[in-house]
């Protein structure tokens, strides 16, 4: 499992409605994209839940790297370079991947936390205890989905969870949920991923 993000930053008086209008007409796209687990269409709205600043800014988990390539050189992602110019792609190593609860509803939330790593830190046991972290997470009743995903050019860890309802303050940056892609959830696997 491989997790992506961009971010395209909007001004402060953007119409949100323009990006909502363009989830609403081509989310549907990828809802059979061969090699993608999922893709949480987020966006943040200056004033809402504490966003700073308008934002799209969807997450990927991809089953299979190459899908990922093919996506990203590919005529979907050639539109979002189109209108927004080509912004920067984050990607990380998946480490652990569980469906929650919520798994069967349309999550409404989905949050991002990222942990820098100590340089003294043993990357496993801190490993260890996020996956630990994500397994109870994983059984919380308002959970639809729980990643944890690592960046060893930074040594930082994503925490990335879909929630069916609001999402708590304490869990990250709170984006909502436009729509779902979830073509190949049940090639992400669960639990750990090493």
């Amino acid at each position: 499992m491989h997790a992506m993000q961009y971010a395209i930053t909007l001004p402060a008086d953007y119409d949100m409605r323009i990006i909502r209008n363009r989830v609403k007409s081509k989310g549907h796209l990828l809802d059979d994209f061969a090699g993608l687990g999922l893709k949480a269409y987020g966006i943040r709205e200056r004033g809402v839940d504490g966003s700073p600043v308008n934002q799209y800014a969807p997450f990927y988990l991809w089953a299979d790297p190459q899908a990922m390539s093919r996506f990203l050189v590919g005529d979907g992602f050639r539109g979002v370079v189109r209108d927004f110019g080509r912004p920067a792609v984050q990607h990380w190593q998946g480490l652990f991947h569980r469906p929650g609860p919520a798994a069967g509803a349309a999550p409404r939330a989905f949050t991002r936390r990222t942990e820098t790593l100590d340089e003294h830190a043993d990357v496993a046991a801190v490993a260890e205890r996020a996956v630990a972290a994500h397994e109870e997470l994983a059984t919380v009743d308002a959970v639809h989905t729980t990643a944890l995903a690592l960046d060893p050019r930074r040594w930082e860890l994503v925490h990335f969870a879909l929630w069916a309802d609001a999402a708590p303050r304490s869990a990250g940056d709170r984006y909502q949920v436009l729509h779902l892609s979830a073509p190949g959830t049940d090639r992400l696997g669960a639990g750990p991923q090493w």
